[in-house]
Formats: structure tokens, sequence, C-alpha cells
């Protein structure tokens, strides 16, 4: 039997994926559940098994190809004996094959298709609404493409968003070009994307200077930043917080909490309860924005901006926070972050934050100003916790005490959230932060 080895689903909107490394080459034998390929998402780097047990006869896309999900990668032949392995990375199972009379055989199973994906649904010739990213844009002024023109391309990327791919394969099948995209964009159809700014010069000295090619997660961080700023109009508002009960208590009980729970108390569990509880009093900051429509979402996912060893930065996620006690929460932290520092997430484990902390204190920053993490509306930027003389007031009048202070800074998005809410949230999350209880049990 003749297995179609295909790209799985690596999530819920990944439409593609980046092939990093074959472990095996055509002619080799695999085991079933046997790792065979290595591949990334704009998300996570994953593992692919093999479904089957058998030798491979064909590989037919190679190192760092960027094929859809659903595309056969590979050939296997089996001895038609050895029962297909599901792939489940994400929520999805694929791969078909046929036997060796030709009849088509199922080894996994797919989803159903999506409402966008069903084979009835066409794609309207014209998409005035089509998201035109700088890439898109940039490339289309070079081929002379016109806006409406661009517009009709047909988009294989989440929610049928342009990709480089389609523009390209527009093009080998393109017969009369049409006006320039430079002669017909209006500033009001891509605001912001392309400025009359000439680009600076860049001074460099050979044999002083060196050039660092961006790597893939690198590119898809800067794309991503740059979309989110020219999608969200950025607001950002300050407080600061005496966290001085909540500082003396992680300290007195820190070790106790090792020992019963095993697990080791870090701020950020505590951190994310407040961020939890506060969307709890204000849900219409836990939404995203689709066209005229504010998406509400029930659950609310925490998002850890987490740097990784190499520098780039990747947002695992904490699902349902607010149902999660303190020793939970410390456990899915502390999980998710020994995952994000040895490459070890899981697809599932990145995807579906519906709001984002960013712990800048970590690096010593006093404040940050993050930039919000699509489709988010808001983010909220931990700053250092420091030591210092404030006045406060007491039984005995006003006192200079040594207190244990921070600042919160929440950048939201300034479409759907006005001052009001943002300062509302904003100070809720502090009120739970400096209201801690030093009595709370552990």
């Amino acid at each position: 039997m003749i297995v179609e080895f295909k790209m799985p689903k690596m999530g819920e909107s990944i439409s593609e994926a980046t092939l990093i490394n074959w472990l095996k080459n055509a002619g080799d034998s695999v085991e079933a559940e046997e790792t065979l390929l290595e591949v990334a998402t704009d998300k996570v780097d994953s593992e692919v098994p093999s479904p089957v047990t058998g030798v491979i006869t064909e590989i037919r896309f190679g190192k760092n190809d960027v094929v859809k999900v659903g595309e056969v990668l590979a050939l296997i032949e089996t001895d038609g004996k050895t029962p297909g392995k599901k792939i489940t990375i994400g929520k999805t199972e694929h791969g078909t094959g046929r036997n060796a009379q030709g009849e088509k055989v199922v080894v996994n199973v797919e989803q159903p298709a999506t409402k966008l994906e069903h084979a009835n649904y066409q794609r309207p010739k014209s998409n005035p609404e089509a998201f035109l990213s700088p890439l898109i844009i940039s490339i289309a002024q070079k081929e002379n493409l016109s806006l409406e023109e661009v517009q009709r391309i047909p988009g294989s990327g989440a929610d049928g968003r342009i990709q480089k791919s389609d523009v390209f394969n527009y093009l080998k099948n393109r017969k009369y070009p049409l006006k320039s995209i430079a002669a017909t964009v209006t500033p009001s159809a891509v605001e912001g994307l392309k400025s009359t700014y000439p680009k600076p010069v860049i001074n460099f000295t050979e044999g002083k200077d060196r050039i660092v090619e961006m790597d893939r997660m690198r590119k898809m961080i800067a794309d991503h930043m740059v979309y989110s700023k020219q999608t969200s109009p950025h607001v950002t508002s300050y407080i600061e917080v005496d966290v001085t009960n909540l500082v003396e208590w992680r300290n007195k009980n820190k070790d106790v909490f090792a020992e019963k729970h095993n697990q080791k108390l870090t701020f950020t569990p505590i951190f994310v309860d407040a961020v939890a509880k506060a969307i709890v009093d204000f849900p219409m900051i836990n939404v995203s924005v689709d066209g005229k429509n504010i998406i509400v979402h029930k659950d609310i996912n925490i998002g850890m901006a987490t740097a990784l060893p190499n520098g780039n930065l990747i947002v695992p996620v904490v699902r349902n926070a607010n149902e999660k006690a303190l020793p939970e929460l410390a456990a899915t932290v502390n999980h998710l972050a020994e995952s994000s520092r040895n490459n070890k997430l899981k697809p599932d484990e990145v995807q579906g934050s519906t709001f984002t902390i960013s712990n800048v204190g970590t690096f010593g920053s006093l404040m940050g100003t993050p930039i919000i993490n699509q489709p988010e509306v808001a983010i909220l930027a931990l700053g250092i916790i420091k030591k210092r003389p404030e006045v406060i007031t007491t039984e005995r009048g006003d006192e200079i005490a040594i207190r244990s202070m921070m600042y919160l800074s929440l950048s939201f998005d300034h479409r759907v959230v006005d001052g009001f809410l943002g300062g509302s949230f904003l100070r809720k999350v502090g009120d739970y932060l400096e209201q801690f209880d030093i009595n709370t049990a552990i």
C-alpha cells in the first residue's frame, strides 16, 4: 500500500508551515510514530511523526519550502498490514493513501471543512476589504498591478488573506497588465503603508560592520508588529501600584508553596490572576475587532510574552485563567515558561490568547509601551518592582516608609477601547495587586 504523508494542520488559524528539516531520505525505512520531519509556523516549531511503518518512496518538498495544510509531503510504501497511526498536531488529524489495488484508504481522519473551506464556497471577484500587507503592496508596485487587480486575487491565507505566493501564481497566468498600483491606490486605501519619505542611506563600513540576516521567527515577529501598529491606533495609560503586601507574602510563603505543591512560586501567576479577575469585571477589554463588529470572548485566555534564548519572542497561553486557583496557575505558568526555554511548546499552547501581559520588569525596565498582540485589543506591561521611600497615610497621619512599588502600563486599541474603559480596567488590576490579602492560604 502507498500512503500519502500529508502536511497536518497545526492549529485553528494556521494554513501553511515551513519545512525545517527532513530526518529521513527517500529510500529510508521509517517506523510508525517515528519523527519524520520538523516543521515551523509563525507560532512554534513542531516534530511530525510518520503515520505508518514502511519505506519512503518519494519526497516532494525540500528544506525551507512553504507547504499548505493537506498537501502531500511524501509517499510511504507499507506492507498493508501495519495499521496507520493518526497524526495529531493541534486538533486535526490528516493522511490518506491507496492500497495495491488502487483503492483509496483513509489513514487518518480530517476535521470537517470550515465555512470558508467548503467546496461550494467562491471568493468574490473583487474584495475591496482585502487586507494588503506592505509586502503585497511592494510586489504589486514592482509588477504594475492595479489595486482592483490585486483585490481580485484569491487569497490562500487565513480568512482569505492574500499572500506572496498567491500574487506570484497570479502573475504567471496574467495576460493583460493594467495600470500600476502606484497610480491607482488612494491614500485612504493603504493609509500608512507607503511613505513618500526617501529611505535613509545606511552607512556600512567594510571590515568593521557585519550583516546578520533575520531568522524566520524574527521576520514573522517584525511583520506582526508592523501589522499591529498599522491596524490599531495605540494609546497607552500608566499607573503606579504599591505591591508591598504581595511581595512580603510571596517571600514568606515561596518555600512552603514549593514543598506543598512542588512548584516554584513566581510573581507571574499572581499577575495573571489579578488580570483575569479584572477582565471578569470589565469583559469589553477581552474582545477582538472584525470589521465593524466586536467579538466578545467568553474564555479568558492570558498570553504571556516570553523571551526565548535566541532573543526572539513567543506568547504561550494560560487558558481559562479565571477558573484556575493559584497553585494551578503556578503549575501552568511554570510549564509554559520551561517549554518555551526548551523549544517544547505545542502549537495549541501558543494560540487562542484573548489578552496578553508582558513582564518588562524581568529585564530591569521601569515601564513599557507594548504593541498589541493582534487580534486582541489591549496588552499590559508590568515594570520592575523597586523599593522606594513613599508617603503613606497611617492612623498616626502621613509617614514616610519603604515600600515595594511598580508601574503598570496598558496599551489599548482606541477603535473600541476608550480612556474610561482602559483606565478603569488598569486601575482595577492595580487594586487587585495592592489589596492582595497577606493571609491568603497556600
